[in-house]
């Protein structure tokens, strides 16, 4: 990895129908093999089958998902004298962000069930309603930077 320059950040258009950046990152992060199309189908379905299962615009369950996914703290990995520690360090919010996308995502593949639209709508409920693997993830990592912050000091 070259450490010359710094990595160019990419801009991203907002997405046509609700006009939002992250809306947007978060499709681009659904879509699979290029299929942009595909992925915009998928997110505004969910969308869809939210409305109609809470009586609350989709776009406010997502970002109420969204916030309560994120994490504040993660553990990175750092050697020292031969051992390697876990240390518990802040995230950058952009890093939230994409984590907490990822997550929803990733859980959202995971769960059982008939198709994509319903998998994310679910998913997207359960983590506006504080459950679901996504949160499960976000409070697995916490409980790894609460049992490791003995090692805080050793930040960089």
């Amino acid at each position: 990895m070259s450490r010359k320059h710094k990595a160019e950040v990419r801009e991203v258009l907002p997405d046509s129908k609700y006009q939002d950046i992250v809306l947007m990152k978060f499709i681009n992060g659904v879509m699979f093999g290029g299929k942009k199309t595909t992925a915009e189908k998928i997110v505004y379905g969910a969308f869809d089958l939210i409305e109609e299962r809470t009586n609350d615009e989709g776009i406010k369950i997502f970002k109420k998902a969204l916030s309560n996914v994120k994490p504040a703290i993660e553990v990175k990995s750092r050697r020292i004298g031969g051992a390697t520690y876990q240390i518990p360090v802040e995230v950058r919010p952009v890093r939230r962000q994409s984590l907490a996308i990822r997550w929803i995502r990733e859980n959202a593949r995971k769960r059982s069930g008939k198709n994509m639209m319903d998998k994310l709508a679910n998913e997207l409920i359960d983590a506006a309603n504080s459950r679901g693997g996504s949160v499960k993830k976000r409070e697995d990592v916490y409980k790894m930077a609460e049992a490791n912050k003995a090692f805080a000091h050793l930040k960089w």
